[in-house]
């Protein structure tokens, strides 16, 4: 009988494995690793938790950007279904303290795990589970005009406030620093040398966007990514609609840019109050890259993480404003005006000329409303 039989043998004739069998075993096995019985059953290790970090009320602003009780707020509307406890599980306001910290804080996550009493790679996991919670909700808060009545009340909602007749909000595109790609990596390097995803933009009369695509590499042009867009479609159904632009885009019936050549009284008034009531928007992701340094400086995630960030970004600006949670007594009010040369896209996208000349015959009837209205 061979080694292999008499094992086999010894097992099959055993009632009940005990310590004795088990030796002989591991003499039979001449020097193979073969562990006790004893030793095979595994052993969960004993977890050690690091001391969870209280925050004092008065710094939960500067810390995750929200009042305490906003913070609250987020967690039970995002996470209100977390209720795992065992163990050490993070409740959700904690889950959303740390995704908040991440997009309050441009560093690494190292930095935030020890600030806040949890492992890098629970910082990690969490991110990831809130982004994918919040961006469910894109839909609820940041909603573009699509129907006839949404038309009307945007209009409405924008004479109450501004004077710029026939508008429905503002478009434009900033630039959000990334770390150069390993692939494609040209593809990000934007105009000023750097790496960028060129987000573009929508927003309406109350500073809320309206609408965010950041799908595009930093060295696409701003035309290029409106030509593209799905909200260029939707304007282009109501044709007394138009969204307000810069000059680097070309005029179209749905996108009133400045006039290049201001020899008219009208021309000059229009530009006026174009200009006037077009800085909403960089006011807007003044106040979005301010409440979120993740936006400002280098975003240090994996590329394609980077979009969704920036997305969540826009949703908590826009939930930030329902809640009233606007503004950091440390910081000015500042426009976002460093990031776009508007004649950087000129001539990018010239419509055909019968289109052309239709915008051209609309702009001049919106600039001679301005001047016999005396909107200016």
């Amino acid at each position: 009988m061979n080694k292999r039989e008499r094992l086999l043998t010894l097992w099959s004739t055993c009632s009940q494995i005990d310590a004795s069998a088990i030796k002989e075993t591991q003499l039979l096995l001449d020097g193979t690793v073969f562990r006790k019985m004893a030793d095979m059953v595994v052993l969960r290790k004993t977890k050690h938790y690091k001391e969870r970090r209280e925050t004092n009320i008065g710094d939960y602003k500067t810390l995750y950007r929200f009042s305490a009780e906003n913070v609250t707020w987020l967690a039970d509307y995002f996470l209100n279904d977390c209720t795992e406890t065992r163990g050490g599980a993070l409740s959700p306001k904690m889950k959303m303290k740390i995704f908040l910290r991440c997009l309050a804080n441009p560093g690494f996550q190292s930095g935030i795990a020890e600030e806040l009493g949890v492992h890098q790679s629970t910082v990690s996991k969490v991110v990831t589970f809130v982004t994918t919670r919040v961006t469910a909700k894109v839909s609820s808060w940041i909603k573009f005009p699509h129907t006839e009545q949404d038309i009307l009340q945007a209009l409405e909602d924008w004479q109450n406030v501004n004077h710029f007749p026939g508008v429905i909000g503002v478009i434009d595109c900033t630039h959000i620093r990334i770390e150069k790609p390993g692939r494609h990596g040209d593809e990000y390097i934007n105009r000023k040398g750097w790496p960028s995803i060129n987000v573009q933009a929508t927003c309406n009369a109350q500073e809320m966007f309206t609408s965010v695509d950041a799908s595009w590499p930093g060295s696409v042009h701003d035309t290029r990514v409106w030509k593209n867009s799905t909200i260029r479609e939707v304007v282009q159904k109501f044709p007394n609609a138009s969204l307000l632009g810069d000059q680097g885009y070309g005029l179209e019936l749905s996108l009133l840019t400045p006039y290049r050549n201001t020899d008219t009284e009208a021309k000059i008034h229009y530009n006026r109050l174009l200009k006037r009531e077009r800085c909403i928007i960089e006011r807007c992701f003044g106040q979005v890259k301010r409440r979120f340094p993740i936006l400002k400086y280098i975003c240090r995630l994996k590329l394609r993480r980077i979009s969704r960030i920036i997305i969540c970004c826009f949703i908590m600006h826009n939930i930030a404003k329902h809640l009233k949670d606007e503004k950091f007594p440390e910081e000015e009010d500042e426009d976002d005006t460093d990031e776009n040369d508007e004649d950087d896209n000129q001539n990018q996208h010239i419509p055909d000329n019968e289109m052309l000349q239709r915008a051209r015959v609309k702009r001049d009837e919106i600039a001679d409303i301005i001047v016999r209205r005396h909107l200016y």
